[in-house]
């Protein structure tokens, strides 16, 4: 997993970091590279993450950036948190899938639309121990998100949850979920309702979790709700603006998606050139060979587009211009351009690229589901020609 070799060669767009933000990323890499690499195939077998390895990412301040210093967070910048991404999902996209979900999902929904009262009580536990995850999805819906059959109830003083979500990713390792529920199955989008639920509420259970292609580290798992009693003050936001709510962090989210996708194909072209400097034949390295080189060179194009995307639409949202057209283009072009960079690096290493003692395996498997989750490849097509027209 040694990239330090050529980790200089891929250009850099700096001019657009400042000192502080280069600092930082400098250390995440450094802790990726150090503290992280020796265990990606084991926890790519196992499926999971060791909970020493989840600590070492709250003391680093990884898991609360944008959380205000008052609250135990690092009280960094939404870019901060996108660089965070980038270069923990170089080395590897599992751990960094972790990392995004917490801070540009959860965070930012608690910092947006919390209660004063919710923020004192959850974003410090947020900032130093507790997992947190987003659970939207369903059965039925996924690319149609607002289809939720998952109820709220109301009774006295709390609402009675009842129903199932699938897909949800952090669940095995969460100690707080954002639900996204229906009031009002009738009232459409107009009835969906967001609550904060606390891992040992009773009639909540975390199900099963799912055996996948990729990402495997990364725990997704399913979300059981019988008669689940969550206090009226659980509710994030207004009832009924849970919609609202959804719409705008995953617009955000698909931001860090798309870092996300950015560092694999990053790490991707990094083992492919240092692979293609010590692998020989004919007499002379592989990457002597222009037709190697030009594909090296098309990867490192690529994922210089790449990263000037996310960089700007990052930057746009700071800045509060409009940016979900930006969004939705930078998580479909980065989600390709990493199954792309991806296969290209697998090639590369030839028959050694198709077996798991090599790093490129597990990248291409990954990169697979940077055009699934946080919406499709078609939903970010269908969101970029509303915009347009």
């Amino acid at each position: 997993m040694d990239m330090q070799a050529s980790e200089t060669l891929l250009p850099m767009p700096l001019s657009t970091l400042t000192a502080e933000e280069q600092i930082l990323q400098e250390t995440v890499r450094k802790f990726a590279r150090k503290e992280i690499a020796p265990l990606v195939r084991e926890m790519d077998e196992a499926q999971k993450m060791p909970p020493g390895l989840i600590s070492r990412l709250f003391d680093l301040g990884l898991m609360g950036i944008e959380i205000p210093v008052e609250y135990g967070g690092v009280g960094g910048s939404f870019f901060s948190s996108i660089l965070a991404v980038e270069e923990i999902s170089a080395v590897d996209p599992a751990v960094g899938v972790l990392v995004d979900v917490q801070n540009t999902l959860t965070v930012n929904a608690l910092l947006r639309w919390g209660s004063d009262a919710q923020k004192e009580r959850y974003l410090p536990r947020i900032a130093t121990d507790t997992v947190c995850s987003y659970a939207l999805s369903e059965a039925s819906s996924g690319s149609d998100a607002f289809a939720l059959m998952t109820t709220a109830r109301a009774d006295g003083s709390d609402f009675i949850l009842n129903g199932r979500k699938l897909w949800i990713s952090n669940a095995a390792e969460a100690g707080l979920f954002i639900v996204f529920t229906t009031v009002d199955p009738s009232a459409g989008y107009k009835g969906i309702t967001a609550f904060l639920v606390e891992r040992d509420t009773p009639g909540f259970v975390v199900g099963k979790k799912e055996d996948k292609l990729g990402i495997r580290a990364s725990s997704t798992c399913e979300l059981l709700f019988d008669n689940c009693r969550v206090p009226a003050e659980n509710v994030l936001g207004e009832i009924g603006k849970g919609y609202r709510i959804a719409i705008e962090t995953l617009n955000e989210g698909r931001i860090g998606i798309a870092a996300q996708m950015l560092g694999l194909a990053s790490g991707a072209w990094l083992h492919a050139v240092k692979y293609s400097q010590e692998r020989r034949q004919f007499g002379k390295p592989i990457a002597e060979f222009q037709a190697v080189q030009f594909t090296l060179a098309e990867m490192a194009t690529e994922i210089e587009a790449g990263r000037l995307m996310v960089y700007n639409t990052a930057r746009r949202k700071m800045a509060g211009m409009p940016f979900v057209k930006e969004a939705a283009m930078t998580k479909y072009f980065v989600s390709q351009l990493a199954e792309r960079v991806a296969s290209k690096a697998v090639e590369i290493f030839g028959g050694y690229g198709f077996v798991k003692d090599y790093p490129v395996e597990k990248l291409y498997r990954d990169a697979k589901i940077g055009s699934i989750y946080e919406g499709t490849s078609n939903m970010q097509l269908a969101t970029i020609a509303k915009q347009i027209l």
